[in-house]
């Protein structure tokens, strides 16, 4: 029986504070978050089969810093997770498009 696949937890509230997965697979401070890193769970949100990020809850995040930077990352990596087939769908398009273009020439 294959083992059922596990999510990957990118976003993570723990001790009242939000934390964020780092490229060595460590969960770091979501204040010293970077562009790179940034980029990275883009990336990994739209690679990964299933990817999950702990809920937004500002009672439960006591750092004003955190709230605000948690907040914003995890609705852009969730919509960013939620439009990741209309992103696919867009660009098979893009590429059958040209492909048929450069198929009648």
């Amino acid at each position: 029986m294959k083992d059922e696949e596990q999510s990957m937890k990118l976003l993570r509230i723990l001790d009242s504070t939000g934390h964020f997965l780092s490229d060595d697979n460590q969960f770091l401070p979501i204040d010293r978050i970077t562009k790179d890193d940034l980029l990275r769970l883009a990336n990994l949100t739209l690679n990964e089969t299933d990817v999950e990020f702990d809920e937004y809850d500002e009672k439960v995040l006591k750092n004003q810093a955190h709230r605000v930077i948690y907040k914003n990352v995890v609705q852009k990596l969730r919509d960013l997770h939620v439009r990741k087939k209309e992103f696919a769908d867009q660009a098979a398009r893009l590429f059958y498009e040209d492909y048929e273009r450069y198929r009648q020439e």
